[in-house]
């Protein structure tokens, strides 16, 4: 089987369909409505979850390739093999990229597993072989990846924009750029606080 590509998809505004109701599919749905797509659920059938989960657009029907109309994205989350064929063939007939739950040989695109840390990210893939190893690597990297991480993101994110402003020196500009994102600033995110680390970083750009 052939690697896949890495990438991060913008799916803000897109529309992405989801084949299937039970719970599996309403993971998938919030997961993908959490990155601000338009999420349409074709089952029908669906878990009780899926129902009182606002924001979805439920189409309790059966499938019918009409449904991938405009879509960015297909995922296909049933216990039916058929479908889940039809839904792989519908979707590269229309060249939309589709994922088949457990099945990486039909996909276009495997969803890996994740830590979110505010704006950081980390996917963790075994390329589809162990989606349980994926799961326990990430169980490993949460507990070296904090909360503190989110905050500094933040405060990074800020303190750039300053410097973007107020320092007219491209070359300058770089230098400290590169400065805020070292370590030790970082560190005194984790150890004395982010308003400490705010006054240092400020220090930095002002210098």
């Amino acid at each position: 089987m052939s690697k896949f590509y890495p990438i991060h998809l913008d799916v803000t505004g897109k529309k992405c369909v989801i084949i299937g109701g039970g719970k599996v599919a309403y993971r998938k749905a919030c997961s993908l409505k959490e990155s601000g797509a338009d999420v349409v659920v074709v089952s029908p059938e669906v878990c009780s979850e899926m129902v009182n989960e606002e924001g979805l657009v439920l189409i309790k029907k059966e499938y019918e390739e009409y449904f991938l109309d405009g879509a960015l994205l297909v995922i296909a989350a049933t216990d039916n093999e058929a479908i889940n064929k039809k839904v792989t063939l519908d979707a590269e007939k229309r060249n939309i990229i589709v994922n088949v739950v457990d099945y990486p040989e039909r996909c276009s695109f495997i969803v890996p597993s994740t830590i979110n840390r505010g704006d950081l990210c980390i996917s963790i893939s075994t390329g589809g072989a162990s989606p349980a190893v994926a799961k326990r690597i990430r169980e490993e990297l949460e507990a070296v990846f904090g909360k503190e991480y989110e905050e500094y993101l933040d405060l990074l994110t800020k303190m750039r924009s300053l410097a973007m402003s107020t320092v007219e020196d491209d070359a300058k500009r770089r230098r400290i750029l590169q400065r805020l994102a070292e370590k030790d600033i970082f560190d005194i995110v984790r150890v004395e606080g982010v308003e400490v680390a705010e006054a240092k970083m400020r220090d930095i750009i002002s210098a």
